[in-house]
């Protein structure tokens, strides 16, 4: 099955390598910096939850001009000096004492960040055929969750809020770890360059083209308001949740993270093979409401959490078990989607757009999660990331109405036949 999954060429193959690569750094610190800002710093809780809401607006900011930059000179000429700049930045949170530090250090971040998924999407959209493209996508979110997970738990065993010192050496390999696709990139001159273009052309429309595609609207639109109620969460929601309400142990948290990978890595194939050939716009819908459902559960061990011992670390494991489910539907049918609506003139532009949506949740996330968990109203945050992934999941079934069935990823009578051969 993963043979199978595996793109033909050989330099996506390698672009697959260094995911991996990079996504064991960011598992070591991605469940610690709310945690370590607020409990290993003394950072107050709302200026965390600023520091990443800033790193959102950022984000927001640049991911426009940089994907317009990739669609002019290509992807390889801004994300190879981005990849070192986010490099500094992710060792440069082990320097962090002091608010605006946490300012400078997530600027960094937001700044490489911005251009690294809409980027690394187009470098694999560019690298893949249309038939293949929703396969290879699952298979990237699979090993970047793999790694993810790998470098959660080990970072498990690392992490300590009493012994600072523990988190540098977390930050210190995250850096490094962002320079390890940089390397992989520079060693394919061929890949990510930009297109010719006849008499220096600009491709034409712009953000206006991308935006006056009204089947890109309501998937942006979507999108927007899923982000929100679930992956923005994950950063701060869910171990704020955990460690302040459910009071379980930094350790459940990456245990948690662990199990999610699991299900990803154990998942994800299987279940991309079987979104082949079917409604793109219901597999979204379906994740939707997973999601809601994962929120509930963690609600379940959090405010239950005198009814039995136990009964937080499971409900915050199973929370994030179950979400991770709803990830191997969401993962790799969303940017198969985005591409699918794209012109090669603008696949840039259309991915930058869709990662849009990361710089405006990760602001979102944050300014609803850590003020109302911080100040005892975790009862409202779930009311409101449920309703709203709810919410969500009925937009995705108004999604089918405006694409065709091959944007949709619904095979023919004939194509499922020769496929099942």
């Amino acid at each position: 099955m993963i043979r199978s999954a595996l793109p033909a060429r050989s330099d996506a193959r390698r672009l697959l390598v260094g995911t991996y690569l990079a996504a064991l750094g960011t598992g070591m610190t991605l469940p610690f910096l709310y945690v370590y800002l607020h409990e290993v710093r003394g950072i107050d809780a709302t200026l965390v939850g600023l520091v990443v809401a800033w790193m959102g607006a950022l984000s927001l900011v640049l991911a426009g001009p940089w994907g317009s930059l990739m669609d002019r000179i290509g992807p390889r000429r801004v994300l190879l000096p981005l990849m070192v700049l986010g490099a500094c930045g992710a060792g440069s949170w082990s320097l962090v004492h002091h608010p605006w530090q946490a300012f400078v250090s997530g600027s960094l971040m937001a700044t490489a960040g911005s251009a690294v998924f809409s980027g690394s999407n187009t470098l694999l959209a560019t690298l893949t055929s249309e038939e293949e493209r929703q396969r290879v996508f699952g298979l990237s979110f699979a090993l970047l969750n793999l790694g993810i997970g790998t470098g959660g738990v080990v970072s498990g065993f690392i992490a300590n809020v009493h012994h600072p010192s523990s988190f540098r050496v977390l930050y210190t390999v995250d850096g490094v770890s962002w320079l390890l696709p940089a390397f992989i990139l520079a060693s394919m001159p061929s890949v990510g360059r930009a297109r010719p273009r006849a008499h220096d052309a600009e491709p034409s429309g712009g953000y206006r083209t991308v935006f006056a595609d009204r089947s890109f609207r309501r998937l942006f639109t979507f999108s927007l308001l899923l982000m929100s109620c679930g992956y923005a969460q994950i950063e701060v929601g869910l171990p704020a949740f955990a460690t302040s309400v459910a009071h379980v142990s930094t350790r459940v948290v990456a245990w948690a993270l662990a199990a999610n990978t699991a299900v990803i890595v154990c998942g994800q194939l299987v279940v991309t093979a079987k979104l082949q050939g079917r409604s793109r716009s219901r597999a979204l819908a379906v994740a939707a409401t997973v999601i809601a459902l994962s929120w509930l559960i963690l609600a379940i061990g959090g405010f239950g959490r005198h009814a039995a011992t136990a009964l937080p670390i499971v409900a915050t494991v199973c929370c994030a078990s179950v979400f991770a489910f709803a990830e191997t539907m969401f993962s790799p049918t969303l940017p198969a989607l985005t591409n699918s609506l794209a012109s090669d003139e603008l696949r840039a532009r259309y991915n930058a757009a869709g990662s849009l949506v990361w710089g405006i949740t990760s602001v979102v996330g944050p300014l609803t999660a850590a003020p109302l968990i911080g100040h005892g109203l975790a009862g409202v945050w779930v009311a409101l990331i449920v309703a709203g992934s709810l919410g969500a999941a009925a937009l995705a079934l108004s999604l089918r109405r405006v694409l065709t069935p091959a944007q949709d990823g619904r095979s023919t009578h004939r194509e499922l036949a020769v496929s099942s051969v």
